[in-house]
């Protein structure tokens, strides 16, 4: 069996979860990696058969995606060459992480495309919402990767099709401690805003993860350094608690690594600001902005944030099968009943 695995390259996300997918689904097929997207700072340490461009939010310094800049570095004519381009027609099998570029290219052929991600659980009715709505944020999380079925993540496994976060294995190993400090990844502010609001908070130290600065310093109780995925996971690991953007995989990794967790989502993501009510339905803390209005609130996080504890086992095995048991070619005739989890 052929199996295409496309991959959302914006973000670390998608990468890091799909480090331990990939291993399942080569049980079941050869296995061709598509990822598509310019953002991302997680490598991938299996064979890429094709690298797209795609469609990719870039990350502002100020809290949320630079609009102008995401307009700018979109190549709109190269991505509709790529959708008419891809051969997934020759695949048996399509698995889609909220790619869009696979996505649109099945739905142009009239091929199955089947979701393994977490935003078609943030579209599910019984998922976690903020108290604004966002019409244009929901539709553009509706039809940025088209499917035909779908399996979702979520810190919960509320619906049947949904299930709780894939931890990768290099995650699992760690044993958690407590040296005492803070883990801070907030891609979409600069180093100057960071450290600026950080060091208002002078009894705590912080390790902070950089996006915007490929040279590490220290300011005050502030350590900023590049973004590196061992070093990044072995201080979350040691770490009294976490602060970051309103993702999913990082805060699910350090709820699993059992610490207290701080998110802000970046402003006009809706499935950010879906992120964080669900983040704060698990106990995390959520402040809309890193500011100084927010400041009583960290405070507060600091002094009296409590330990998350969740139980998320390793079941990416068994989703997996499931996947195949319905949509392998030797069992076509169940893909025509739909998996409804991002309606």
């Amino acid at each position: 069996m052929k199996i295409l695995f496309a991959i959302q390259g914006t973000g670390n996300g998608h990468l890091s979860r799909a480090r331990d997918v990939y291993p399942e689904l080569a049980k079941y097929g050869e296995v061709d990696v598509l990822i598509s997207g310019i953002q991302a700072d997680v490598d991938f340490p299996f064979p890429v058969k094709y690298k797209l461009y795609g469609m990719s939010f870039i990350f502002g310094k100020s809290g949320g995606v630079d609009i102008w800049e995401t307009v700018k570095q979109s190549k709109l004519f190269r991505l509709i060459k790529d959708i008419r381009q891809l051969p997934v027609e020759k695949y048996d099998l399509v698995i889609n992480d909220f790619e869009a570029v696979s996505a649109w290219a099945c739905k142009r052929k009239k091929l199955p495309c089947i979701s393994l991600s977490h935003q078609c659980a943030v579209l599910h009715k019984n998922a976690p919402k903020p108290e604004s709505g966002d019409p244009m944020g929901k539709f553009v999380l509706q039809h940025y990767a088209p499917v035909t079925a779908a399996y979702g993540f979520h810190f919960k496994a509320f619906a049947e099709n949904i299930f709780t976060p894939v931890i990768r294995k290099e995650i699992r190993r760690l044993t958690p401690t407590d040296n005492g400090h803070y883990t801070v990844y907030l891609p979409a502010y600069d180093d100057a805003t960071i450290v600026k609001h950080l060091s208002q908070f002078p009894n705590a130290r912080w390790e902070v993860f950089s996006k915007h600065n490929k040279e590490p310093f220290i300011t005050g109780n502030v350590s900023v350094k590049k973004i590196d995925n061992r070093a990044f996971i072995e201080s979350m690991a040691a770490s009294t608690g976490v602060l970051c953007g309103a993702g999913f995989e990082g805060p699910a990794e350090a709820m699993y690594l059992g610490k207290k967790v701080l998110v802000t989502p970046m402003h006009g993501q809706y499935e950010q600001q879906c992120n964080a009510a669900g983040a704060a339905a698990m106990g995390a803390t959520v402040i809309k902005n890193l500011n100084e209005k927010e400041y009583g609130v960290i405070r507060r996080w600091l002094a009296e944030g409590e330990p998350i504890k969740v139980n998320y086992p390793d079941i990416t095995s068994d989703i997996i099968a499931k996947i195949m048991e319905q949509h392998a070619p030797s069992n076509k005739q169940k893909t025509q009943k739909p998996v409804e989890v991002c309606l």
